[in-house]
C-alpha cells in the first residue's frame, strides 16, 4: 500500500511540475516574427562612387548591415541566448553573429 501512495505522490509532483512549466511559459512573452526580425541584420554589399588606386572615379564595394523586414521572415527560433531567422530567400541569419 505504501508503494501505491509513493507512486501517486510522484505522479502528482510530476503533474504539478508540468503545470508550473506551462504557466511559466505562458507568462513569458512569446517572440513574434517582427521581434525576431528586429534582432538580426543581413550584410549587403553595395557599389558606391569612390576613387580607384590611380585617383580616377570608380565604383567601390562597401558592406553594410541592413535590418530584416518582418515580411521577409519564413521561420524563426529563439534559443534563449540568440535568435535564428530563416528568410523567404533561404538565408539563415543569427543574432549571435553580431
Amino acid at each position: 500500500m505504501s508503494d501505491d501512495k509513493t507512486k501517486d505522490q510522484a505522479a502528482a509532483q510530476a503533474a504539478a511540475a508540468a503545470e508550473a512549466a506551462k504557466a511559466a511559459k505562458s507568462q513569458s512573452k512569446e517572440l513574434t516574427a517582427a521581434d525576431a526580425a528586429k534582432r538580426v541584420k543581413r550584410t549587403v554589399t553595395e557599389l558606391v562612387d569612390g576613387k580607384g588606386e590611380d585617383g580616377a572615379p570608380t565604383k567601390v564595394a562597401r558592406s553594410k548591415e541592413v535590418a530584416v523586414a518582418a515580411a521577409e521572415v519564413l521561420a524563426f527560433r529563439d534559443y534563449g541566448t540568440h535568435v535564428v531567422v530563416v528568410t523567404k530567400d533561404g538565408r539563415k541569419l543569427s543574432s549571435a553573429d553580431e
